[in-house]
């Protein structure tokens, strides 16, 4: 009875959160940046109710990232909300909806903390031991935070899904137990892991326990491959251009 009063009450804050979204939308007497001030205030109200409610981790993903005037009233008033919307992207089913956005975002601000950190080091410098030292100091932060401390292990969790997952997508042959050192397991209980992360993460993979591998599927290029095709492709079409623009000066045109 009381779970069922609980989520009562967080359905109708939710519903009361729409209405001032709606209502600061049709307050047409009020200057942009005064409708900028009030919707940084329900930004900050809004986390007692998003971190609370079932659904709130995808709304804080809808409204904060994907809602233009909301992401700009975070850039322009309230920058330190990217470690909610990160944890909320990490933490999130549907992560695959708002990475890439927020990696756009996170690459814009001068704003940093170790969760936003940890983010950028795998999806931008893909630099992993400098993903595990941020994912450590991410534990301090969200345990000295109000509204993530009760996302501690669901973060914790979901951050090394996602190492593991990268690891492996830019890696054709990878050691269990170098992967185990990675995610700070035993290769035992690592390679349980991997069995469930390649099942959830889609990935055509397969384990060799007799050698301990991860041997991942297919014919895919790798990543540092596609950069250094992609680099001769414009070394080639510069020089292109610029014979085109030699051979315009010779003739005079």
């Amino acid at each position: 009875k009381q779970w069922y009063q609980r989520r009562v009450r967080g359905d109708e804050a939710m519903e009361e959160l729409e209405r001032l979204k709606d209502n600061i939308s049709a307050a047409l007497h009020l200057t942009y940046s005064e409708v900028l001030v009030q919707r940084a205030w329900l930004i900050h109200w809004g986390l007692f109710v998003y971190f609370n409610h079932p659904q709130g981790r995808d709304s804080i993903i809808d409204v904060f990232l994907h809602q233009k005037p909301y992401l700009n009233a975070v850039q322009t008033m309230c920058p330190h909300i990217l470690r909610y919307i990160t944890t909320a992207v990490v933490i999130s089913k549907r992560r695959r909806d708002g990475i890439k956005e927020l990696i756009k975002v996170l690459q814009q601000e001068s704003y940093k903390d170790p969760i936003t950190e940890f983010v950028e080091s795998l999806y931008v410098n893909f630099n992993f031991d400098e993903a595990q030292a941020k994912l450590k100091e991410c534990k301090t932060v969200i345990e000295n935070d109000f509204f993530i401390v009760g996302c501690l292990d669901e973060f914790t969790e979901n951050a090394r899904l996602i190492i593991s997952e990268i690891f492996c997508r830019i890696h054709q042959r990878i050691e269990i137990d170098m992967l185990a050192d990675n995610l700070n397991m035993e290769p035992a209980e690592a390679e349980k892991w991997v069995v469930n992360m390649i099942r959830l993460a889609h990935l055509d993979a397969k384990i060799d326990s007799k050698n301990g591998y991860v041997v991942m599927g297919g014919t895919s290029v790798p990543v540092y491959q596609k950069l250094i095709d992609k680099t001769k492709d414009l070394h080639l079409k510069a020089n292109s251009c610029c014979q085109k623009i030699d051979k315009k000066l010779t003739l005079g045109i």
